[in-house]
């Protein structure tokens, strides 16, 4: 036998001697007196959270006004309020035994027990702030496995344990506790780098001093640095040696160089995008048959809402390839135009003055600059016309503002008699027909 299973195998015979002797001081009458009331206890927790969960489901439903964050905070708390009953009643029970005898032996498991459980509740919401479903579980074990032997008075033991199971090559070694401790720190830093992130954040958002674009690149580099940071300092709070890592990282990066050109790509122009302030959040753009406000500027895409409620992802290597149209780039002023026609026996100078009124009355155009309308030729049927008016809300839609103006434009045509001409044929039927001669409208 190696020395290494020799020295586990004599761990884990001192491990399994403590469990041993416990067991033995199980069977004390004070203990067993403790354990049936803990099994009590665990009988009245069940009984009562078969009320007490569903009334509080129930409550939870009826809280229609209340923000997100306390329905959610109230579907932790009915998650774990059986343990929550349970440490209620173990606590209730230590205090009456440690009223009703002197010897502290006689309250000893129940009080070990009520700690420990309350140590568990306590770790149950603390790990709700690692918000990775995975990291989180992770933690909420290993904490929860630390709180059970720290308190059993089995750390040491537990410890040697753990560090026997290891894998080694060469001078690298990775045991199973350098492995849990380094989750566990791991989650804990991040956790905190998200706080923090998330508070930076807000203060930079509210920033108005800091345009739209580098806002967003800002906290893109805030969250960038605080995770990488979070990362080093765990993995050196465990001691894992970094210095190999070097090597392999830069393999790696080689390898994702080729291997994703295309997410590469992106990444990089949403920086360049970010830097030249080109494309900010709010502007109004078209790009292709896309018409859209941009909601986010991600690290690989921007996320584009339409007016029908679609939300496209475009890459960003489309916004810096391709050409698009910044409706909102330097101000906010859209200039539209609308092209219409007259019968010729129409005043134009007054079609002018009645289109230019006709447009002005329209909620959402402008004033100033006003409208404007001129002729623009004279067609087989009509005198031509172009009406151009100007917005500053083209998230509002373009489509719906010309509806509105041509509306208009009929309505006060109707008021004013103004002739709005179509195209006429005239047919004649030859060579003796018996139909004769007829006009007929096409």
């Amino acid at each position: 036998m190696t020395p290494e299973l020799e020295s586990l195998s004599e761990q884990l015979a001192a491990f399994l001697a403590s469990l041993e002797m416990g067991a033995r001081n199980m069977l004390l009458p004070s203990r067993l007196t403790q354990l049936a009331i803990l099994v009590v206890l665990l009988l009245a927790t069940w009984l009562i959270q078969r009320w007490a969960v569903p009334a509080l489901r129930a409550w939870l439903r009826r809280r229609e006004g209340w923000p997100m964050w306390r329905i959610r905070a109230g579907v932790v708390v009915q998650r774990r309020l059986p343990l929550m009953i349970f440490v209620t009643l173990a606590w209730i029970a230590t205090w009456a035994m440690q009223a009703v005898t002197v010897f502290p032996s006689r309250s000893y498991l129940l009080e070990l027990v009520a700690t420990i459980a309350t140590a568990l509740v306590a770790v149950a919401f603390a790990s709700r702030l690692v918000r990775n479903p995975i990291l989180r579980k992770v933690v909420r074990w290993g904490l929860w496995g630390f709180v059970v032997v720290y308190y059993t008075g089995v750390v040491d033991e537990a410890a040697r344990a753990l560090d026997s199971l290891a894998f080694q090559m060469g001078e690298f070694r990775l045991s199973a506790l350098t492995l849990m401790q380094a989750l566990i720190v791991t989650g804990v830093l991040f956790t905190g780098a998200r706080m923090v992130a998330r508070v930076g954040a807000e203060n930079i958002r509210r920033n108005e001093e800091i345009s739209p674009s580098m806002r967003v690149l800002a906290v893109k580099i805030l969250q960038i640095a605080l995770y990488g940071l979070a990362l080093f300092i765990g993995l050196k709070a465990v001691g894992v040696d970094l210095t190999g890592l070097a090597v392999l990282s830069g393999a790696i990066g080689v390898g994702l160089g080729f291997g994703l050109q295309k997410v590469v790509s992106n990444l990089v122009s949403g920086v360049i995008i970010l830097l030249d302030k080109s494309i900010k959040p709010g502007d109004v753009i078209s790009l292709g048959e896309t018409f859209g406000w941009i909601n986010t500027l991600g690290a690989r895409y921007a996320s584009i809402t339409t007016r029908d409620g679609k939300e496209y992802l475009i890459p960003n290597e489309d916004l810096i390839t391709g050409q698009v149209v910044n409706w909102s780039h330097s101000d906010k002023f859209v200039r539209l135009d609308i092209y219409f026609g007259t019968a010729y026996h129409d005043d134009p100078h007054m079609v002018r003055r009645i289109a230019i009124e006709a447009a002005s009355g329209v909620r959402r155009v402008l004033a100033d600059p006003n409208p404007v309308c001129h002729i623009v030729g004279f067609g087989d049927s009509s005198v031509d016309y172009i009406l151009r008016f100007w917005i500053t809300d083209p998230t509002g839609g373009l489509t719906n503002i010309r509806g509105n103006v041509y509306l208009a434009l009929w309505d006060a045509f109707q008021a004013n008699g103004v002739t709005i001409p179509f195209p006429q044929r005239e047919v004649k039927v030859l060579g003796g027909s018996e139909l004769g001669t007829r006009a007929v409208e096409d």
